[in-house]
């Protein structure tokens, strides 16, 4: 994959790994694009980072992904990078049995983001991607399924 002059979406880029990710690309002559539910976040690294584009979406509701595929489309038709780095990870103790589940159907639940929206996501991008010299689809996930302490209080994230 080539690492430089490229239009790079990464979703969750303000925080975490999706920063260091950005960070990465920013500093490698990319035009970078992130997106995240938080405007707070999104706004810090458009500040430590000038030129960086930022998009305010939750891309685990349908509305949330074709809003960002709209805006991408509209603004950032040379898009040649995708990198589905948006997740959450909620701990549940499984040995409360049903009482330790949370709502599987809330609004920012972790099957919504961490797998969902990355399959939508690659699905609506790869025709906006195929032809383009370079093109690349990038998901990050999780090893946290090998750390055997951890996984047992975070197994959807796992």
């Amino acid at each position: 994959m080539k690492m430089n002059r490229n239009t790079i979406l990464i979703t969750g880029g303000a925080t975490g790994i999706g920063y260091a990710i950005t960070k990465y690309f920013y500093q490698r002559d990319n035009t970078v694009i992130i997106c995240g539910r938080r405007e707070d976040r999104l706004m810090q690294a458009a500040n430590a980072l000038p030129g960086l584009h930022t998009f305010s979406c939750d891309v685990s509701t349908p509305r949330g992904r074709e809003a960002l595929f709209g805006h991408i489309s509209e603004h950032f038709p040379s898009v040649n990078i995708l990198v589905n780095n948006a997740g959450i990870q909620c701990d549940l103790d499984l040995t409360e049995g049903i009482s330790g589940l949370p709502d599987l159907m809330q609004e920012d639940n972790e099957i919504r983001v961490n797998f969902v929206a990355p399959i939508y996501l690659s699905a609506l991008f790869t025709p906006l991607l195929a032809g383009k010299d370079n093109a690349a689809m990038v998901n990050v996930s999780s090893g946290l399924a090998f750390m055997v302490e951890r996984a047992a209080r975070a197994p959807i994230y796992c």
